[in-house]
């Protein structure tokens, strides 16, 4: 095990046509590679982080809540893996490898104990699926730039809401963070 997988706010409220804050037919049409590349980190025996935003009911006070309508509310659905992640991760949750966060803001380092997990593992090189291409996982990326991780961005696996954004952090990925955006082919 020498790299991991963070599938990033991959959730039934940002993906599904329902969801409070979704990214649609864009977060829809990721998620059979999201799917395949799971698989294949499961296969490999590699480190999988279901890295999933975690809000509270009215919580006035959380900086969000002045940004967006109300998404990723404990215990509700809307927080549940979309599609076949749900299945696969209920499949696979209790292996050591397989872990679920939760995360409070944009990035999946902050507030939570990921590099930690990461140095304790040996892993210094991360790969980043899910949405918002320009909001979590952007963030997440900042922040693994700044630990010194090397980081790859699945181009096939990452979608937003806002397409301008979404092609500006596909960029800034690359040319500023120094990741390697590539495409996952099953």
């Amino acid at each position: 095990m020498n790299k991991a997988l963070l599938v990033i706010d991959y959730t039934n409220d940002f993906v599904a046509n329902d969801g409070a804050l979704t990214c649609g037919k864009a977060g829809q049409a990721i998620e059979q590679t999201l799917a395949s590349l799971t698989e294949q980190f499961i296969k490999d025996g590699e480190f999988i982080v279901f890295s999933c935003d975690l809000h509270e009911e009215n919580d006035e006070y959380h900086p969000e809540s002045k940004l967006f309508p109300p998404h990723n509310i404990r215990d509700t659905e809307g927080r549940e893996l979309f599609g076949s992640l749900q299945n696969i991760f209920k499949d696979h949750q209790d292996q050591n490898n397989i872990l679920w966060m939760d995360k409070t803001r944009y990035s999946s380092f902050a507030g939570t104990n990921l590099a930690q997990l990461l140095a304790e593992r040996g892993i210094q090189e991360i790969h980043l699926v899910g949405v918002c291409t320009d909001i979590c996982v952007l963030h997440t990326a900042v922040d693994a730039y700044n630990k010194g991780f090397k980081t790859y961005i699945y181009e096939n696996g990452v979608a937003s809401f806002d397409e301008k954004g979404h092609k500006w952090a596909l960029k800034h990925f690359k040319n500023t963070l120094g990741a390697e955006v590539i495409a996952f082919k099953s």
